[in-house]
């Protein structure tokens, strides 16, 4: 197992090294400046959107309901595990370098929304298809096959063995053991049931139970955070400080000089911050087909909040409270050091709490990426393997016991790592078709209102 690590890990290295980074942060910054930084200027009237979308057009389920889709595959373990590792291995600074990414991500994810509806298709069963695999093979033209096949591979691989399976299944295993002391096995067989009765259903089924545990699952973490921060207000100030000094001079939980700490900070907090907000990755776009629209620039906005409240509310949540309580100093790692931090403001319920929060986190994250996974495996061989796909995808999850935490996470890293490069190359060479298409959207808006 160890020279098995050893080979993942050096891939894992490689696929999250200089260029992958420079891939996603230079895509990021070429369509904000060809969208003239529409995530500032465009932000509240997404925000708007989410709740007052005609959801007029054609699509499978409501603008709403393919947003909380989304977030229900990015709102997970990420957003717990994820940022208390980059915290923990890069220090404070990494949370800089989170929220910078997903400024960048937020450009990103309004182009991916707004891509996916502009190629999405329906297929032989009569329902949307869209995402990557589309926009490549449709913008890009048909002699870029090849690559929106790659992505479908990938993103199958992501959903059945990374990402949307093990990583989830292991931490609710693990946080249902370790706050409640119940055995893995039994966890793991209830866990597949529960799956099972909802993805067995389709995505009108994973969107009935995302538009409602999604919403709540977020404002109770949120409003448990807050509190915490609001009860040691005169601690928040430092930890901005401390942020934004170790952001740039380096200081990591685990030591090392300040050079390798600074590059540990940017690498943890930008690879982090796009597993859990996954902008750039090309999964929401696959949900976001599905929305009920008639403009692809209207689904663009909406898709671009997902970030918005992945990275900047949920995430800086969990990152404020790991500094503001000194649990990122401690020995704890992963979920138990944000178990810490919320015993800091309430050492009775804060843990249960946590883990509650985290067991619903990646539960539905589980059920977003079985509809990704499907997506992408229909899009391979046709609507004939979404059934086998989602029966081997329920008995993955039932495994997620009993696979090492490393290797899960590390294959998770991979798989996202992969599913990016296509893509962003496909996001780069359309980014003229995202400018268009948002001006006629808001050319055809302020000629509604004159």
């Amino acid at each position: 197992m160890d020279s098995i690590m050893g080979i993942l890990d050096s891939l894992d290295s490689f696929v999250w090294g200089l260029p992958m980074l420079v891939l996603l942060l230079g895509t990021g910054f070429i369509l904000t400046v060809r969208l003239k930084l529409l995530q500032v200027t465009k932000l509240g009237m997404a925000l708007k959107l989410i709740f007052t979308a005609p959801n007029e057009g054609e699509g499978d389920v409501t603008s709403f309901k393919s947003l909380c889709t989304a977030l229900a595959a990015t709102i997970g373990t990420g957003n717990i595990v994820g940022v208390a590792t980059a915290v923990a291995t890069g220090g404070p600074g990494a949370l800089f370098w989170m929220w910078f990414a997903a400024f960048l991500g937020i450009a990103t994810k309004y182009a991916e929304g707004l891509l996916s509806i502009k190629y999405r298709v329906t297929d032989e069963k009569g329902e949307v298809s869209g995402g990557p695999m589309r926009y490549i093979e449709l913008g890009l033209g048909p002699k870029f096959r090849w690559l929106a096949i790659l992505f479908a591979i990938f993103g199958a691989a992501a959903g059945v063995m990374g990402i949307g399976t093990t990583t989830q299944a292991n931490s609710i295993i693990d946080a249902c053991y370790g706050a409640f002391g119940i055995p893995h096995v039994a966890t793991g067989m209830v866990l597949a049931v529960l799956v099972a009765i909802v993805v067995l259903g389709g995505l009108k089924s994973i969107a009935n139970v995302a538009s409602k545990v999604v919403p709540f699952m977020a404002v109770v973490y949120f409003l448990f955070g807050i509190i915490i921060l609001i009860m040691h207000i005169d601690l928040v100030p430092s930890a901005f400080a401390l942020i934004f000094k170790s952001a740039f001079s380096g200081q990591a939980a685990v030591g090392g000089f300040a050079g390798a700490a600074f590059a540990a900070a940017i690498r943890n907090g930008v690879a982090r911050g796009i597993f859990s907000n996954e902008a750039g990755l090309g999964s929401a776009p696959i949900a976001s087909a599905a929305a009920k629209t008639k403009w692809a620039a209207e689904q663009g906005l909406i898709s671009m909040t997902g970030t918005f409240i992945d990275t900047f509310i949920v995430c800086s949540v969990t990152g404020l409270t790991l500094v503001v309580s000194g649990a990122w100093m401690g020995e704890a790692r992963g979920a138990q050091m944000t178990q810490a931090a919320f015993a800091f403001g309430f050492p009775s319920i804060g843990p249960q709490v946590m883990t509650l929060c985290l067991i619903l986190f990646a539960f539905t994250t589980i059920l977003g990426w079985a509809y990704y996974g499907e997506r992408c495996m229909s899009y391979l061989c046709g609507t004939k393997a979404t059934l086998p796909y989602r029966i081997l995808y329920i008995l993955v999850v039932g495994c997620g016991a009993f696979l090492p935490l490393d290797f899960v996470w590390t294959v998770a890293d991979i798989t996202n790592g992969l599913m990016a490069f296509p893509n962003l190359v496909a996001l780069m060479a359309l980014s003229g078709v995202c400018a268009v298409e948002t001006k006629q959207y808001f050319d055809h808006l302020k000629e509604r209102r004159q």
